[in-house]
């Protein structure tokens, strides 16, 4: 990224502060590595990744808004206009970031073309094949490929750094003050330095899973990406909803994704059949809100959103986790469609509660997931 582009940013950054909104130095340093994973080109994209990184209050969104406006709308970088269905949330102070939603499944030619080294000789990537096929084009043999693939997408929320250090053996900073508090039991002398290093930020994740028929293409699948989820990220917590509402946690267990997968099926009552997503994710406000979600946690709801149940129940439980967690992220299997469009009774409901809306219909689609379960 170019010195001026940096100095944009840390413009911006003071632009913000001069209006009242809290945003630090360790911020604008996240902010430039976020600029860094997203194409600056999308307008949209580039807003949401500073707005996360900059830790932005639902109560400064507003102001935040209309400086984005003001410093990127069509200065450095140049992006196209919003999305004509981005609409402002009125609780959340934003609306949700659709990722992903206009991107067609790659066919194979083209996912061949864009794995293959440049020369004279191209080649061929079964990998990358397997990460642009929609899962209701899955076989049981891809669901094997997968267990062995999605652990190491998956891996960068295992090693992501804390703002917060900790003392450390070998290499890291020096730490003055233990240094010489340590060297009281050695009359003075130091003989060693204390050192501290960032500690490893482990993600705090909720996800709950939709297991209803309507889901059943994907769910396998997008189970197994959460399973996967929880094995690198151990605070991750599951749930699967359709008629009511189950904690898979307590099931999870090391061992074969298939094996566990079929326990899972086996176990949730009522899997492949109906959803009642208001009620379910009203069940999971009442019993595990207050324990599970707080201003650390992103939760991740997996859904197409066709719902009869009671909207109103819907959108007063979307409010109710909206308020207390970090990011509320919707995925919907059906955004895969650049056709789709959120407009069935159940996805109007929650969007004015969701701050990303995002694809799940492929492996590329969950990857591209990664950077704001990491952010």
């Amino acid at each position: 990224m170019n010195g001026g582009l940096l100095g944009h940013l840390a413009r911006f950054a003071g632009a913000l502060r001069q209006r009242g909104v809290r945003t630090s130095l360790a911020d604008e340093a996240d902010a430039a590595e976020a600029m860094a994973l997203v194409d600056l080109a999308d307008r949209a994209e580039l807003r949401r990744a500073l707005r996360i990184a900059l830790k932005i209050r639902p109560r400064d969104a507003e102001t935040f808004d209309g400086l984005f406006e003001e410093w990127w709308g069509g200065g450095e970088p140049s992006a196209p206009g919003l999305a004509a269905d981005e609409r402002r949330a009125p609780d959340r102070g934003v609306a949700p970031r659709r990722l992903g939603s206009a991107r067609r499944p790659a066919s194979a030619g083209e996912a061949r073309e864009a794995e293959s080294p440049r020369g004279d000789t191209p080649s061929y990537s079964a990998e990358a094949l397997l990460r642009a096929k929609p899962f209701e084009a899955c076989t049981e043999s891809d669901l094997s490929a997968m267990e062995r693939l999605l652990p190491t997408l998956v891996a960068r929320l295992a090693t992501r750094r804390s703002r917060r250090f900790a003392p450390a053996r070998g290499r890291g900073r020096v730490d003055p003050r233990r240094s010489f508090r340590d060297a009281v039991s050695t009359d003075g002398e130091l003989l060693r330095l204390a050192r501290r290093a960032r500690v490893v930020e482990r993600s705090k994740i909720v996800a709950l899973c939709d297991t209803s028929g309507s889901m059943d293409p994907h769910t396998r699948f997008l189970l197994a990406f959460l399973l996967a989820l929880k094995k690198a990220a151990p605070r991750t917590e599951i749930f699967a909803f359709n008629t009511a509402l189950t904690r898979l946690t307590p099931w999870v267990s090391a061992g074969k994704l298939r094996a566990t997968l079929e326990r899972l099926a086996a176990g949730v009552a009522d899997w492949s059949g109906g959803t009642r997503i208001g009620e379910s994710l009203a069940e999971f406000v009442t019993r595990y809100r207050d324990e599970l979600v707080d201003g650390r946690t992103i939760v991740l709801i997996v859904s197409d959103g066709l719902d009869r149940g009671d909207t109103g129940l819907l959108a007063d439980a979307m409010r109710a986790i909206g308020s207390r967690a970090r990011l509320v992220i919707w995925l919907n299997p059906l955004l895969g469609d650049p056709r789709y469009e959120p407009i069935q009774r159940g996805m109007e409901a929650a969007l004015p509660y969701v701050d990303v809306l995002a694809a799940a219909h492929d492996l590329e689609s969950l990857e591209r997931l990664l950077p704001l379960l990491a952010a």
